[in-house]
């Protein structure tokens, strides 16, 4: 079976927590444990799992379009919940990469697609938040440097309405696998 990798993207307190300063609150809460059982479920069939995180500087000119959120260091930034004990537990495995990002597609200047292609990964499995933003482009790097994708329905949300008509977006201009 070719390499495939789970890119669990932004799935910080600042984006799921009730909290957070950029939430998408309860939807973002509820795909946490679908999310837990696949990172498991990749681990134990020796594929690639990645925590794809924002990674923003204090002064950061992102923060002149959103509210400031996952700034280095900060609580905002660590994963969420049971996904924080999830990495603890697991980050020292060979097959688990933490990659912070600055933009919202993971593989933009990064050297994402570098490692997967190193290790022979053929197909990216997203999830994470937010379907319509990071994920969606997160999605279209992935295809842009060739991998096949896939998306989970049931580990994204968002905090728009904007969801399904993305996924759709995503099958229809990216060939995305979309997974119930």
């Amino acid at each position: 079976m070719p390499k495939q990798a789970l890119i669990i993207v932004d799935m910080s307190n600042d984006f799921v927590a009730d909290n957070g300063s950029l939430t998408a609150g309860q939807p973002a809460q509820e795909v946490v444990p679908y999310i837990i059982e696949q990172a498991n479920e990749f681990l134990e069939n020796d594929q690639i799992v990645v925590i794809a995180m924002d990674a923003h500087q204090e002064n950061d000119a992102h923060f002149e379009l959103w509210p400031a959120h996952n700034v280095v260091g900060t609580k905002g930034q660590e994963l969420y919940g049971e996904l924080s004990a999830w990495l603890e537990e697991n980050e020292n495995q060979p097959n688990v990469i933490y990659q912070p990002k600055t933009n919202y597609n993971a593989f933009f200047k990064t050297n994402l697609a570098e490692k997967l292609k190193a290790v022979g990964v053929e197909k990216v499995h997203v999830v994470g938040v937010c379907t319509d933003i990071c994920d969606f482009l997160t999605v279209a790097g992935a295809d842009a440097e060739g991998f096949k994708t896939a998306v989970h329905k049931r580990g994204v949300a968002t905090f728009t309405d904007l969801g399904d008509t993305f996924i759709k977006h995503m099958q229809t201009c990216f060939f995305t696998e979309i997974i119930d």
